[in-house]
């Protein structure tokens, strides 16, 4: 055996920190969305409305146990990871607290798809045992469905809602994707792992246009297009 082949394979053990790094932010992501889906709950107007973003929570505290084991296994502490990066995800939700139950429903049928389209987006640059992870914990949840269905029946009952709902549907879009940059920008490791093959800004650019556009077809599907 040469003593090449003994050498340690730097270029795994970067994509390996870096998707350490990347569950990490992930994991303090459904963390800050269970405690905000819980307060912002508190304007249901029913007790099925209640049930409802109850199950949205379950479904946010059962990701954030799937990511928890992954951060462990890979040698970092769930709750320091929490603490690291919660604050970025604490401020995108405090400069989008809906003021309406209906505002409160496009957030959260926008923020599910929003994680939905984060992981078709980049699932090819993925090591195949991440990308595994991911699919399970960011892929679009059947329990946000009612919020696009309260939504939808509410613009057609009232059509002065839909200029306002589809404002404050623009406005998550541009705060969540100046939050996803901040995140960006701190973890050059991630950034690296998530657009390796982009040439330049350029790629980075067309991956927002992409969440950009997926975003307007779910804006439309709520009646807000």
């Amino acid at each position: 055996m040469s003593s090449a082949s003994l050498q340690p394979d730097s270029s795994s053990d970067a994509t390996n920190g870096a998707v350490t790094k990347l569950f990490a932010v992930l994991l303090a992501g459904e963390y800050s969305a269970f405690y905000r889906l819980i307060e912002e709950s508190k304007m249901a107007p029913d007790v099925a409305s209640q049930i409802a973003i109850a199950r949205m929570a379950a479904s946010e505290i059962h990701h954030f146990d799937v990511l928890a084991a992954q951060v462990s296994a890979r040698g970092l502490d769930p709750t320091a990871s929490v603490e690291r990066y919660r604050s970025v995800f604490d401020q995108y939700h405090s400069a989008t607290t809906p003021k309406t139950w209906y505002e409160s429903l496009v957030k959260a049928y926008v923020g599910d798809g929003l994680a939905a389209d984060f992981y078709t987006e980049l699932a090819g640059v993925l090591p195949g045992d991440a990308q595994t992870v991911i699919a399970q914990v960011m892929s679009q949840t059947s329990s946000s469905h009612f919020a696009r269905e309260q939504v939808t029946a509410a613009v057609t009952r009232d059509p002065s809602l839909k200029s306002p709902l589809t404002l404050w549907g623009r406005r998550l879009l541009g705060e969540a994707i100046t939050h996803a940059q901040w995140v960006l920008a701190a973890e050059e490791e991630v950034t690296d792992l998530l657009f390796a093959e982009a040439a330049s800004l350029q790629g980075v650019a067309s991956f927002f246009d992409a969440i950009a556009a997926e975003h307007a077809k779910r804006m439309s599907d709520l009646g807000l297009g």
